[in-house]
């Protein structure tokens, strides 16, 4: 049982090496925020699912809606993201692939776990290591500016504990979403909008009426943030239903996405206070 599982192990890490995840002609797909789509290319890697929320032509500045405490856990969060950033731009070449494919959320290794080929850790542990991995500077950036502007204020209703627990729980989950779309994948996935997608759900309910701040070319506007992120959302629940059933070329994960939204929307409901 052991060989067999460590020429899973083997099995798997040739595929994703070795077949599409890094191609000569690599394509990773950014989501913006709101409206449009925009490419960008992952330095040194091919196919990836990216979980990301850069921004084009629209871009979340800030928010009108005080807090009363210290974001403490957020900027930790944000604090995180970016040291392992630089810890994997630090690397070279061939480590930094290998730390990937480590750390990444891949879902075939799930059905390879349930078949007895790969064990717990192997197949699980990435879900979580995932989401602070990032592709490159704009998915770190993008992806850091949406959980700076929405992060404080749910962590200030959940208390830092709570909005600590409730962060790792809508990435976890909206990993394991996106896994079960695409079971069958050998594409790494990596990035933390999912877990944050749960925070701007959360937001959604918690605070539909605070504005935000969003640049849009050279005009400032303010717009409700029901608008915002519901428009968000609509986005990626058309994109993920455009490419349900397609096979899996690299891009935006979106199912990671609709998920932690759709967590973070059904966390926010339960505890909401009247």
């Amino acid at each position: 049982m052991m060989m067999r599982r460590r020429r899973m192990s083997q099995i798997l890490l040739t595929r994703i090496s070795g077949g599409k995840c890094y191609r000569t002609r690599p394509r990773v797909d950014s989501l913006p925020a709101v409206p449009g789509r925009k490419s960008d290319t992952l330095s040194g890697h091919g196919d990836l699912e990216r979980r990301t929320h850069t921004p084009n032509e629209m871009i979340p500045l800030k928010d009108d809606n005080p807090t009363r405490t210290f974001a403490l856990v957020n900027w930790a969060l944000i604090a995180l993201n970016v040291a392992v950033f630089f810890y994997q731009a630090s690397l070279p070449p061939h480590a930094a692939k290998a730390f990937l494919i480590a750390n990444a959320t891949v879902p075939m290794r799930i059905p390879a776990f349930l078949a007895g080929e790969l064990g717990f850790k192997v197949a699980f542990y990435p879900i979580f290591t995932s989401m602070f991995l990032h592709g490159g500077l704009m998915h770190l950036l993008g992806n850091m500016l949406f959980l700076y502007v929405f992060g404080d204020n749910v962590e200030d209703y959940f208390g830092h504990a709570g909005y600590l627990i409730f962060y790792l729980f809508c990435g976890v989950g909206s990993g394991l979403i996106h896994s079960l779309f695409n079971l069958h994948s050998s594409l790494p996935a990596i990035g933390a909008s999912g877990a944050i997608s749960g925070v701007m759900g959360a937001y959604l309910i918690l605070f539909p009426r605070a504005k935000v701040l969003m640049l849009f070319f050279i005009f400032l506007i303010p717009i409700p943030a029901v608008f915002v992120l519901g428009y968000w959302f609509v986005l990626q629940f058309l994109s993920g239903i455009g490419e349900f059933g397609a096979a899996a070329t690299g891009g935006v994960a979106w199912w990671a996405h609709i998920g932690g939204f759709l967590m973070g929307m059904a966390v926010a409901l339960v505890v909401k206070r009247d």
